[in-house]
């Protein structure tokens, strides 16, 4: 059965953001992955370097198998960051053929910004914007604890 969270993303203050949220909500952060932290691809334009030090991706369990990640804007993937479109539903399932019935279900009509392929941080991953101008998320970690 797959989980579903919400996936926030910031204009460059995720870290203060999720440090507030942790205040609120308590735990820690499970992992923080910083811009700094991503291989260079090949071709693409290098990273400023006062981007570095923002946040790729940080995650804030809840409870209940509940999350709270987020991440600074960067790249293709938020070229059109603007507060109340800055959020993504984020699936996490089972299997990699799971991933697949879903992106390719979902993502029918809409545009796929990140097609399903294994990535740096090792999940199964791809990302799109549905048909109707919702953003989703979607991942397989053949290695996380079931």
């Amino acid at each position: 059965m797959p989980s579903v969270n919400v996936y926030l993303t910031f204009n460059g203050n995720c870290e203060e953001a999720f440090n507030f949220y942790r205040s609120v909500f308590g735990g820690e952060f499970p992992y923080v992955g910083r811009f700094k932290d991503m291989p260079q691809t090949e071709g693409a334009p290098a990273m400023p370097p006062e981007a570095g030090n923002l946040i790729m991706h940080i995650s804030l369990p809840i409870g209940n198998g509940t999350a709270i990640m987020g991440s600074d804007t960067g790249g293709e993937w938020s070229a059109h960051f603007k507060q109340g479109n800055n959020f993504s539903i984020s699936v996490n399932t089972d299997s990699k053929e799971e991933a697949d019935r879903l992106f390719n279900g979902l993502s029918a009509g809409g545009q796929v910004i990140m097609p399903m392929n294994k990535t740096f941080w090792g999940d199964y991953f791809g990302m799109w914007t549905d048909k109707f101008g919702i953003n989703w998320m979607i991942g397989f970690n053949e290695n996380q604890p079931q």
